[in-house]
């Protein structure tokens, strides 16, 4: 197996940072090379870690997090987890992201055994060991599920990073593995909500980890305040609906909703619905119309693009959806545009799109 394996409840600190300091000289895997970068500069004097946010709301942009809060969301994670010293935990993800980042800074602070993989979208190809934790990207999942036997070695794992579809969810449902969404930003050092996604506690709402208290302005949007994490109160584009101060129900990003005709449409609870008729990567946006304000459009990420293909497509949207859910047109597009986690970036999509006709 092409891994890592990093005991931090043997190493000490002396030991560790030799560790790296030689390992990072001969290794030549880029990704083992980002990861002891990371714990050499976890390890330095200064207080604070750079990080780059996903790009998902903008352009990626450097940003420095401050050692001291990243270690307090790590004992929060792990007070949620009920993590121990000595349990073993999976690091999947490129530590040049926040959520790589906190995996190593977990395993760091809870004196956890790391193993440590290429961060690719088959994270579980070669895995032959039981594992407590692991943390990854929808797509991880989905591609990891078909082997039963190897993700149900691993006791819990935490999903962030992107939306769990229908089609996912309900095959997560049929694993004894304890999967997890997690709520989060950059800005807030990976999560501060965590939703239970199968079994005997499974939830419709996400709850905030212990000492943050939510709330909501006058758009529905979530506010976080987080005195361990964040140095004033968040206020985010995500539209909830808030059950308590520490829980709510995801509904949809305010930069995503359609004003159509005078309603107010939330593409993401639509897209739900659409799951089972579209096999290929899709989202809807909203266009200019002169009638209606806005009109919703379907995006499909496909090199179909024949009107037979679209017509099939709508009819069967039709005869499932209510009119006002349905989309005015449906267009096809041979790649969607990105973040660097692999987030469809929807506007920049929508651009390449009318670039194209």
């Amino acid at each position: 197996m092409n891994c890592l394996k990093l005991n931090f409840n043997q190493l000490n600190r002396t030991q560790l940072l030799a560790l790296c300091n030689e390992q990072i000289q001969i290794c030549k895997a880029q990704w083992q090379k980002d990861i002891y970068a990371f714990i050499l500069e976890w390890f330095d004097e200064k207080l604070h870690v750079q990080a780059q946010t996903s790009g998902s709301t903008g352009a990626p942009k450097p940003i420095d997090l401050e050692k001291e809060k990243m270690i307090q969301s790590a004992k929060m994670t792990g007070e949620f987890f009920n993590f121990e010293k000595g349990q073993t935990a999976l690091l999947c993800l490129s530590p040049q992201f926040i959520a790589g980042k906190m995996m190593l800074v977990r395993a760091i602070i809870w004196q956890m055994q790391l193993i440590c993989i290429e961060p690719d979208g088959h994270p579980l190809k070669e895995l032959n060991q039981p594992i407590d934790f692991a943390a990854m990207i929808p797509l991880q999942v989905l591609n990891s599920i078909h082997n039963t036997d190897q993700i149900q070695q691993i006791k819990s794992i935490l999903i962030g990073g992107g939306a769990i579809d229908q089609k996912l969810n309900e095959q997560i449902q049929k694993l004894n593995t304890q999967f997890y969404a997690s709520f989060g930003m950059t800005e807030t050092l990976s999560h501060i909500a965590i939703k239970t996604l199968n079994g005997s506690n499974k939830s419709n709402t996400y709850k905030a980890l212990k000492g943050i208290t939510l709330s909501v302005d006058e758009r529905n949007c979530l506010e976080i305040d987080a005195p361990k994490l964040l140095n004033k109160r968040i206020t985010t584009n995500d539209i909830v609906k808030l059950i308590s101060n520490s829980e709510f129900e995801w509904i949809g990003r305010h930069d995503h909703v359609i004003n159509s005709g005078g309603l107010k449409l939330f593409p993401e609870q639509i897209e739900e619905k659409l799951i089972p008729f579209i096999d290929e990567p899709f989202f809807l946006i909203g266009i200019p119309d002169e009638h209606l304000g806005e009109k919703m459009i379907l995006i499909i990420e496909s090199e179909k693009k024949n009107e037979e293909e679209k017509k099939k497509i709508q009819a069967k949207i039709d005869a499932y959806l209510e009119k006002f859910q349905r989309p005015r047109d449906i267009f096809f597009l041979s790649k969607f545009e990105r973040t660097l986690t692999n987030k469809i970036q929807r506007k920049a999509s929508l651009t390449r799109l009318t670039e194209k006709n």
